[in-house]
């Protein structure tokens, strides 16, 4: 039997429009849930080496991924993205799936061995979230890193979803 190339056709337009489903369901949220004024999360006295190696121990003790935010109080994207990160239903969420840790990087002059240590020696924009599996070190969103360095124009809803697809 013969297959119809009608029927061949419709399979491929529809496997190729249908997108992937997210694993894990994100809480849905929206603009009107992010408080003012933005928060300022990068502490320019944290020590960087010493916060990532507590979060590694934490997130393979709990089994979650380690997510570095690097960035710096300047930069609007960067606060703009701690506040979605700050809405409790989005703390919520990250605190089930992550260890995060933010790390400022000043202008980017600042904390660059962490970057470089996951091969990164360059860094588009900030914030550059690295999602890091604790037990490998290994760097989960390569290529993926500045993805969110436009906070200002996305969604609330796109950054949680962002957040969601490594998990």
């Amino acid at each position: 039997m013969k297959p119809n190339p009608f029927q061949i056709i419709a399979l491929v337009m529809a496997a190729a429009s249908a997108t992937p489903s997210l694993a894990i369901v994100p809480p849905d949220v929206g603009a009107a849930q992010i408080e003012h004024p933005l928060p300022l999360p990068y502490s320019e006295h944290a020590d960087a080496e010493v916060e990532i190696a507590k979060a590694t121990v934490r997130a393979r003790r709990t089994h979650k991924l380690l997510l570095l935010d690097l960035g710096g109080n300047w930069c609007l994207d960067c606060r703009v993205l701690a506040a979605v990160m700050d809405i409790p239903a989005v703390a919520q969420f990250v605190k089930q799936h992550y260890e995060l840790v933010s790390i400022d990087i000043g202008r980017m002059d600042k904390n660059q061995q962490v970057p470089a240590r996951y091969g990164l020696d360059h860094i588009q924009g900030v914030p550059a979230l690295l999602v890091v599996d604790p037990r490998t070190k290994r760097l989960i969103n390569a290529g993926q890193i500045s993805a969110l360095s436009d906070a200002r124009s996305m969604t609330a809803q796109a950054m949680v979803d962002w957040l969601a697809r490594w998990i």
